[in-house]
């Protein structure tokens, strides 16, 4: 291998300036390198640009996490391209808005995750779901429009006929209207609460909505349970009165014989008072009554007499019986 100074000294001038051009337009298109680039491009459809312009910031939740490619106009509406941050969580219904970031007029895109899954990377928000800026020229003149269709003649005097009716309105009318002005200084001062509350309110409401079906079907159900009872009202009615008249009945048949039930419960009261005070006594006695009605019905269960044994008897031995003499005539009831 030749030495440094031996080689082509304009061979090697072109190669190190082709490098560093290369170095330099790497430099200036870093953001457009695979490895190193700004992240992962995604565009938008508005209605209108509304002044937003290449370069501006891309922001989610108020933080900085991209920037704006290209803005075109895309047959009737205008295609927003941009490029977000490796890293950022956009569900498949992410919306975006154009945003003020100036009095001056300065814009930014807003995107707003939503969603399940992510955003594929590409992919391009629809018309629907995009928001247009407001602009301040535009707020200017829908309230000059506004304020020219005015009649002053009429606003002045109404204002008038207000301040003079209110000049000389009595303590009450004061007082109410002190009122109202400090419910809302509350109200404001309540703010966090009340965002607290509607977000507590939003939970239920989804709740509700994800259980639809089953309050559609308990509505029904408790639709067909009325009906029923509405078919069934005068039989359900016979039924009210007529336990109404028993309890009547059996009210004054209380009353008529008080006089001969309080000594029979007061003896039953002994009664069940003995018997709880016996209670393990019964309890052994039937125990003891189960083998006994076993063994007994044992007894008799093979016909109509008593089946049973004796144990620890020698058998009775067998006496033998005398031959007889020749010539004598045999036992009346015996004989072999």
């Amino acid at each position: 291998m030749k030495p440094f100074r031996e080689q082509n000294q304009l061979t090697i001038g072109v190669v190190g300036l082709t490098v560093i051009g290369l170095i330099m337009l790497a430099a200036f298109k870093a953001q457009d390198l695979p490895l190193i680039g700004g992240g992962t491009k995604y565009s938008a459809q508005f209605s209108e640009a509304g002044g937003l312009k290449k370069n501006d910031e891309i922001r989610v939740a108020g933080v900085r996490v991209g920037q704006v490619r290209a803005v075109e106009l895309e047959g009737t509406h205008v295609r927003v391209d941009f490029v977000v941050d490796r890293g950022v969580k956009l569900g498949e219904q992410t919306g975006a808005e154009m945003k003020i970031k100036t009095l001056l007029g300065q814009k930014y895109l807003k995107l707003n995750p939503a969603g399940p899954g992510e955003l594929k990377p590409g992919a391009e928000i629809p018309l629907e779901r995009t928001v247009a800026a407001y602009d301040v020229v535009d707020a200017f003149t829908d309230l000059a429009n506004t304020t020219e269709r005015i009649d002053t003649a009429q606003l002045a005097r109404a204002l008038d006929t207000l301040s003079t009716t209110f000049k000389n309105t009595p303590e009450e009318v004061k007082a109410s209207l002190t009122g109202l002005s400090r419910l809302s200084r509350n109200v404001a001062k309540r703010d966090e609460e009340l965002k607290t509350l509607l977000k507590h309110s939003d939970v239920v409401t989804k709740v509700l909505a994800d259980r639809n079906q089953q309050l559609v079907k308990l509505m029904k159900d408790g639709n067909t349970v009325f009906q029923a009872v509405q078919a069934r009202r005068a039989l359900i009615h016979q039924l009210l009165v007529s336990t109404q008249k028993l309890s009547a009945q059996v009210t004054a048949l209380v009353r008529e014989n008080r006089k001969d039930l309080t000594p029979t419960l007061q003896k039953v009261n002994a009664v069940l008072a003995i018997l709880i005070k016996n209670q393990n006594a019964l309890d052994a006695s039937i125990k003891g009554l189960a083998p006994y009605a076993r063994v007994f019905t044992n007894t008799l269960g093979t016909g109509p007499w008593f089946d049973t044994y004796v144990q620890n008897l020698v058998p009775v031995p067998e006496i033998p019986v005398p031959p007889l003499l020749p010539g004598l005539p045999p036992i009346l009831g015996g004989g072999r």
